[in-house]
């Protein structure tokens, strides 16, 4: 628009109220300024009227009220609901036990819900590194939920827990525990054992043959009552709520702690030097070893006596022998043996009575033969030196028949030796030669004509025993009453009758049989001598004696 177009609007200014003061006078309506409604061209764009601005103020006001009275109501809605949880049984909102928010629950469920995590609760019981997980109620720790929800619905409504949950944001509540010390006492009582340490008592020990002292030590103890009696005084609560419990040791002395009085007495027990001797009595054959105490002091353990400190014992502890014994047997070689039971029996009663020698017997294991072409069972007893029967009653699936290749169990000779060997005598019978050798101390002794069995009935080769005496035996099978019989093996395992030595037969009491048959095969299995030489040996060879018949 131009300036040209604008129409000029002509206004008057009012008359003044009369109490005003004296006007200058009233310029003509020509020479008045003329007032523009809309500013000239020339004029800048100005600001936007004042009632835009006064409109927005308004809706401003108008949200922060309509905010503000959410908020009230917001408010009203929530105190009237903690109101209504305020009237009921419900638990109020924020408040907590055992770390678990139990707000807005019923008693009944708050018990609930505690029992639940009750049942879950552990307690460590530790003394050292020893630590013990335990679920409360074996230690009789038991949570009453029922008391613990009645305060936790009790506490929410009181002004220390509102001034608590402002300070803190929560109301917490402890549990109520009770104990119950007759279990407590039952279950440490049960699992004091694990803890348990004997104290020990100074002692001697031989080391290298030489006695050394060992110094005493303390043992410890599990003290219950200590412990239970502790429990009580922290509180069941207190005990839960900390989850460890701390065990009371009881310290247990020691009832010996000096013993070197007894020193001179242990190393003269180390003054003897052993000489093992060991003999096998089936092949005739001996072995010794010498033991001195740096060995066999090893062996040993001594004890003092708690009522009698002036004295000590010792024992032979077979492991710390079992070395020695398995090194020795091994020496032996394939199927012989010491029995390590006897031998330290031996060593005991030699080391107690201060003895040097020591005689022991070298046993055999059962062995494997393997059959070869024209093997019998009487032919591979004759080899081995075993009455066949015997062989075949060890093995009782084979049967009569043998097969090449196969391998059959010969039974140990022992089986033969069932008595005590006496030492220093043996008699050998040569059946080839029809002859008997008596000898002691490995010097013979005396040397005599002899008689086997014949084929049909042949005494078997071995080694046997003198088992049996009976001044004048009968034998019902042939009607024959032999004198000086000593009967050195049984012809098979089962039999009631056994083979030996006698002088010559009888029959009808007068009789006399193979008086002029001496030094050939006639009897049927046993060994005969002449009555004079029978009666000497059956006062001279007692049970045990060995005998040794070769083919």
């Amino acid at each position: 628009m131009q300036p040209s177009e604008l129409k000029t609007q002509f206004f008057r200014r009012p008359a003044a109220p009369a109490t005003e003061a004296p006007t200058p006078p009233a310029q003509s309506l020509v020479d008045a300024p003329t007032q523009l409604w809309f500013p000239a061209a020339t004029a800048q764009p100005q600001a936007m009227p004042q009632p835009v601005r006064q409109k927005r103020q308004f809706l401003k006001y108008l949200l922060l009220g309509v905010f503000l009275l959410g908020l009230l109501t917001m408010g009203f809605v929530a105190v009237a609901g903690a109101g209504l949880i305020y009237m009921s049984d419900l638990v109020m909102p924020g408040v907590q036990v055992m770390g678990i928010d139990i707000g807005r629950q019923t008693q009944s469920e708050v018990a609930a819900t505690l029992s639940s995590a009750a049942s879950q609760q552990t307690i460590r019981l530790t003394h050292g590194e020893t630590v013990w997980l335990l679920a409360a109620d074996e230690l009789g720790l038991t949570l009453d939920a029922a008391a613990t929800a009645e305060a936790a619905h009790a506490y929410g409504r009181s002004p220390a827990a509102w001034l608590e949950l402002i300070q803190t944001g929560a109301m917490t509540v402890p549990p109520t525990w009770t104990l119950d010390t007759a279990v407590t006492q039952a279950t440490l009582q049960s699992r004091a054992a694990e803890l348990a340490i004997e104290p020990v008592n100074a002692g001697l020990v031989i080391e290298n043959g030489r006695v050394t002292t060992t110094p005493a030590a303390d043992g410890q103890l599990l003290d219950v009552n200590a412990t239970v009696a502790a429990l009580v005084q922290n509180g069941a609560t207190a005990v839960a709520q900390n989850g460890e419990i701390q065990l009371v040791m009881q310290t247990v002395p020691a009832a010996i702690t000096d013993v070197s009085n007894l020193m001179a007495q242990a190393e003269a027990l180390l003054s003897t030097t052993l000489t093992i001797q060991a003999t096998d009595p089936v092949r005739d054959e001996s072995v010794s070893w010498v033991v001195g105490p740096q060995v066999w002091g090893s062996w040993l353990t001594l004890t003092v006596d708690q009522a009698n400190t002036t004295q000590f014992d010792w024992a032979i502890e077979p492991d710390k022998a079992a070395q020695f014994f398995a090194e020795r047997n091994a020496a032996l070689g394939e199927n012989r043996y010491l029995d390590e039971e006897l031998a330290l029996t031996a060593v005991t009663n030699a080391i107690k009575n201060q003895q040097e020698n020591i005689s022991l017997r070298i046993y055999h294991s059962p062995s494997q033969y393997v059959v070869q072409a024209g093997d019998t069972f009487a032919g591979i007893g004759r080899a081995v030196g075993i009455p066949y029967p015997w062989i075949q009653a060890a093995n009782p699936g084979v049967g009569d028949a043998l097969t090449v290749g196969q391998s059959i169990t010969i039974p140990s000779p022992d089986d033969l030796l069932p008595y005590p060997v006496v030492d220093g005598k043996r008699i050998v019978v040569s059946i080839s030669q029809q002859r008997a050798w008596v000898y002691e101390n490995d010097a013979l002794k005396w040397e005599w004509l002899a008689s086997t069995g014949i084929a049909s009935s042949p005494t078997a080769p071995g080694v046997f025993q003198i088992q049996t005496h009976e001044p004048n035996a009968y034998a019902a099978n042939w009607d024959l009453w032999m004198p000086s019989f000593m009967g050195i093996y049984q012809p098979a395992p089962n039999v009631e009758f056994m083979n030996g030595f006698h002088g010559f037969p009888t029959r009808d009491g007068a009789n006399l049989l193979w008086t002029s048959n001496l030094g050939t095969a006639v009897t049927y299995g046993c060994i005969l001598l002449s009555n004079e030489n029978a009666a000497q040996l059956y006062e001279w060879a007692e049970q045990g004696v060995i005998v040794e018949i070769l083919p």
